[in-house]
């Protein structure tokens, strides 16, 4: 969601900031006014391609700035090109900024850190649809048709794609270890060499997991085993021989408990000191098993050395690690295993494919099944929206068409296009062939108001939606028009009074003279300065009868 956008020395603005609604806000105003620059400005915040031909005649630069909530984290955020989110994380608050120098070159910052016009596109692009030029359109592109039925189908086709996408992967990893066994069979005889070589020499060490490091360990032992018999020696003297330690405690223990009946402080002390002495008796007891435990072997160390120095021959050839020996051992192994049980290896393969395969042809089936299900619920609800507008009898057609397996890929095993049929008996046609801007927007809005809250493209921008439009059906734009705030931020470039009497806020654009040449002025207007735009727009100028009917529009709209 938008939540303000300042602009700076971009085309005629000099300085220009819009703070849109959280439900409708209209920019109004002459043709001409510099309407598009704003768009523009969006365009830039959204990845948008730069031109030097942007910046404000004698400026250096230009700069757009924007505040957005809830846009993805990260890029790739959306987990897809279909721009529908599947639970991916969002931040609370993005600050973007893009600059624009006369030189051409673009700079890019997301809350102060250098970012990329691609980080852009895919993530501020992602929650906002522009809707009217053909840019930007999350409808405009087949990709995102089968996100867009299924954010409306809900659950149950959500599930149904992520059992399909489990299936695909398994599939995917099947078909690898087939041809990677049957890759192998192709091996040339110096590497199966290699690998026997490799094999054959680690195996004649036979290193165990676990056995270098119990190895370095055991050494330690045996070639410091007089400083360690010295050492326990003492601590378990130290503690358990007569006047030694525990006597020591032992007495100091008796001396507090013998007064403990004129203070029970003192008793508590004793106490501890008891408990004290247990830990001392158990170290003393481990220090002696320790120091008799311990034994000096001439011939055990000298096979150990041994043993240890064989283990880090394998570490030089094969290593740095132990674990890196292990691991080259099983890819020997296998690779080994792949030439001499190639047939065996081959037709378990095979029958994985087969296996994932059929798995996977039922999930695709089983998701087909509910889309198309869920499809003509979806086509009913858009075509309602058309009706509404007064689009005769035009209507959206959601085609699903299998594909061949081998154009089966993550948003599932078929083609899913929104089609648009301007007539009865007319056939439908893709919609990136409707010539109308206003048209499409018009099929957008329908689409739109459809999703309601489960689009997860939180931000429309509609430009060109009136496009030819008056009468009865302007009024019908208007109230689709504020049906769709009522679940989205929508902002409306529009010359219909209609439109603009539902507004929370309401921008005007307007050119002004000033001495340094003409500059587009951007601002909100409200109380008598929107009833004058209202009439404006209602008859061109504000006569009486045009500010009395733009009085009752406004009336009736806060009634």
């Amino acid at each position: 969601m938008i939540d303000e956008i300042q602009v700076s020395d971009l085309a005629l603005i000099r300085s220009a900031s819009l703070a849109p609604a959280d439900g409708l806000t209209v920019l109004t105003g002459e043709t001409g006014a510099g309407k598009s620059a704003l768009l523009s400005a969006l365009k830039l915040l959204m990845g948008g391609r730069s031109d030097k031909a942007m910046v404000r005649e004698g400026a250096s630069s230009l700069q757009v700035e924007g505040r957005f909530f809830g846009i993805p984290a990260t890029a790739g955020a959306l987990g897809g090109p279909d721009g529908f989110s599947d639970g991916a994380a969002t931040s609370e608050e993005a600050v973007v900024v893009r600059r624009v120098g006369s030189d051409g070159r673009s700079r890019v910052s997301v809350n102060g850190s250098l970012a990329s016009a691609r980080e852009l596109a895919d993530t501020v692009a992602a929650s906002v649809d522009l809707c009217g030029q053909f840019e930007h359109q999350q409808l405009m592109k087949p990709a995102n048709h089968a996100g867009i039925l299924d954010a409306w189908a809900g659950e149950e086709v959500r599930d149904r794609l992520e059992a399909y996408r489990v299936r695909l992967s398994e599939a995917r990893a099947a078909h690898s270890e087939l041809d990677r066994v049957r890759e192998a069979r192709k091996s040339s005889s110096a590497r199966l060499d290699e690998a026997r070589f490799v094999l054959r020499r680690i195996d004649e060490i036979g290193p165990q997991p676990g056995e270098y490091e119990q190895l370095v360990h055991d050494l330690s032992v045996a070639e410091n085993a007089e400083a360690l018999v010295r050492a326990t020696a003492t601590a378990h003297e130290a503690l358990s021989a007569d006047g030694g330690a525990l006597d020591a405690l032992n007495a100091a223990a008796s001396a507090l408990e013998s007064c403990a009946r004129y203070d029970s402080g003192l008793g508590e002390l004793a106490q501890s000191l008891r408990e004290a002495g247990y830990v001392l008796e158990d170290v003393a007891a481990q220090a002696r098993d320790y120091r008799e435990g311990v034994e000096f072997d001439a011939e055990t160390l000298a096979l150990q050395q041994e043993r240890i120095a064989h283990l880090q021959g394998l570490m030089r050839e094969y290593g740095p690690r132990m674990d890196d020996v292990l691991a080259r051992r099983d890819e020997a192994a296998d690779e080994v295993s792949l030439v001499d049980d190639a047939e065996l290896r081959e037709a378990a393969a095979v029958r994985e494919v087969e296996r994932a395969e059929a798995a996977l042809s039922e999930a695709a089936d089983e998701l087909d099944e509910a889309r198309r299900a869920a499809a003509p619920g979806f086509e009913l609800e858009a075509n309602r929206v058309l009706e509404r507008l007064e689009m005769g009898s035009a209507e959206l057609v959601c085609s699903i068409e299998r594909l061949d397996r081998s154009s089966w890929s993550a948003q599932g095993p078929s083609s899913i296009e929104f089609m648009y049929r301007p007539g009865a008996g007319m056939q439908a046609r893709p919609l990136a062939r409707i010539a109308s801007g206003g048209e499409v927007s018009r099929v957008m809005l329908a689409t739109k108001v459809a999703l309601g809250k489960r689009d997860t493209v939180d931000t429309l921008v509609f430009d060109e939606v009136d496009a030819g439009v008056g009468g009865s059906v302007a009024n019908a734009l208007a109230e689709v028009v504020a049906d769709l705030a009522r679940t989205h931020q929508v902002i409306v470039v529009t010359h219909l009074a209609q439109v603009a009497v539902h507004a929370q806020r309401h921008y005007v654009v307007s050119k002004v003279e000033g001495p340094d040449g003409v500059s587009t002025v951007i601002g909100e207007v409200s109380g008598e300065d929107r009833v004058r735009e209202v009439a404006r727009m209602l008859s061109g100028n504000s006569t009486e009868a045009s500010i009395a009917h733009a009085r009752e529009m406004l009336k009736l709209q806060r009634a």
